[in-house]
């Protein structure tokens, strides 16, 4: 009971958040693209997975995921070993995000993706490849996952229907490297920082959508602060490749900040499309919900914001943070495009970039550490950092079960019969054994001491 509770303790909620000066509003800051939040399990079969500790049966096939403006995904788990949180919100992420970053069979399982169930949605000419008579639905996709849980967790696991295990050989066989599909939507680089009186970017869009839509800051209208082209026009638009800037006046420091006691200003720009997300794409859990990665999208609203920074005078820093799987931990980006150097504190040591510059410091985590650091510097600089760093599948079964709603209790996924020991439906993990484990043991202490307590009540007598 105690592993399972620090299992469970490991789990912390986060999003990458900050403000870029003492006047900036804290706003969430991501990589941009869909955001989502997980249904459950849609589509599926059993599966077996085969571990030192014994068999274990699970539910194995197709998630379905609600995105923020509307839209539905379809996707399949690329983290065996983690539960799914219910309710679980999901951001698009790119692969040096999430396991993937690590794993060099990553591209193996965008060509599953693309070559099986749903991309492939003539089950007769899959069944046909495959060898696969009589190929279901649920066959298909159980299928399907136990081929990407061969690469994405090194799992020795089978699907339990004969035709879903021959999909599952023959793709895992076929498999071949396929380069990482583009962003949805993202904005390159987030932070921008300069003098007020000129433009400020460049901001690169970068989108598979045909079109974009561009918001300028919610106090455009008193601020002044427009968001144009590099000639200087308003854009209300854009499309992939498009540069976007800031045109701050000369007068908006001053004004917005007159009385503040501070000597910078902020704005943020959103672009915001309507298109569906490219398959292969990771999406990442900001509460620690097993990984998932798309296999199908309908037509869902992407967005992505960057964040321009200015002062009169001195240094004019720009901050933002990133998952770095491939390091172990998290970056913090800082550049300086004042004529002074810039000096912040993070995690008790000082860092310091010179004018011009820009400088990249990693924070090393361990695998599962929930971690909250703030960065911090002149004129009221503060930019929080908090999430949980999950870049590593587990090599064994944890100890959590979660079960998400309106899915069937492991006990009657697919008919198992309620005495077998299961996963989770969810591709969590066996908390049934633990709990029969601690309740035998109960019941065997229990009767030791009613024999204790017989035995000495015959020898008082």
């Amino acid at each position: 009971m105690a592993a399972a509770a620090a299992a469970c303790g490991l789990v912390a909620a986060g999003v990458l958040s900050g403000a870029g000066t003492a006047v900036a509003e804290e706003a969430p800051q991501t990589q941009g693209g869909a955001t989502a939040t997980i249904n459950g399990l849609k589509t599926y079969g059993e599966a077996v997975i085969h571990e030192d500790g014994g068999d274990q049966k699970v539910a194995a096939g197709l998630f379905e995921m609600s995105v923020d403006g509307g839209g539905t995904l379809q996707t399949y788990c690329v983290d065996l070993h983690n539960p799914t949180r219910p309710d679980a919100r999901y951001q698009e992420t790119p692969w040096s995000g999430s396991s993937l970053g690590a794993n060099k069979d990553a591209g193996r399982i965008h060509w599953i993706l693309r070559n099986s169930y749903p991309q492939v949605n003539d089950l007769a000419a899959l069944a046909r490849k495959a060898g696969a008579d009589g190929l279901t639905e649920q066959d298909a996709a159980a299928g399907t996952q136990v081929a990407i849980w061969r690469y994405s967790d090194g799992a020795e696991v089978d699907a339990v229907d004969p035709q879903a295990e021959k999909l599952a050989d023959y793709l895992e066989k076929n498999a071949r490297n396929v380069a990482e599909p583009r962003a949805s939507l993202t904005l390159d680089p987030p932070v921008v920082s300069g003098r007020p009186g000129g433009l400020l970017g460049p901001v690169t869009v970068h989108t598979d959508a045909g079109a974009v839509t561009v918001s300028p800051p919610a106090d455009a209208a008193t601020s002044g602060v427009r968001v144009t082209d590099r000639a200087g026009r308003a854009v209300t638009s854009a499309r992939d490749g498009s540069t976007l800037y800031f045109d701050v006046p000369d007068d908006t420091t001053a004004d917005a900040l007159r009385g503040s006691g501070g000597t910078a200003g902020t704005a943020r720009l959103t672009v915001q499309a309507s298109t569906t997300v490219p398959v292969g794409r990771a999406f990442v859990s900001e509460s620690h919900s097993q990984t998932q990665i798309l296999a199908g999208s309908s037509e869902s609203t992407v967005s992505a914001s960057a964040t321009a920074t200015w002062a009169a005078e001195g240094a004019v820093p720009a901050v933002s943070a990133r998952e770095n799987c491939a390091a172990g931990g998290v970056d913090v980006i800082a550049s300086n495009q004042g004529d002074e150097p810039f000096t912040f504190t993070l995690m008790g040591a000082e860092h310091t970039v010179p004018a011009g510059a820009s400088r990249t410091v990693t924070v090393p985590l361990q695998e599962d550490q929930a971690y909250d650091f703030t960065v911090t510097g002149p004129d009221g600089l503060s930019h929080r950092v908090t999430g949980v760093l999950d870049c590593r599948t587990r090599g064994a079964i944890t100890t959590e079960t979660t079960q998400l709603r309106n899915d069937p209790s492991p006990a009657t996924v697919g008919g198992v019969a309620a005495d077998t020991t299961d996963l989770a439906a969810t591709g969590g993990s066996a908390m049934t054994p633990l709990i029969a484990g601690v309740a035998i043991g109960l019941v065997v202490i229990g009767g030791a001491v009613l024999v204790v307590l017989r035995r000495r009540e015959t020898t008082h007598d």
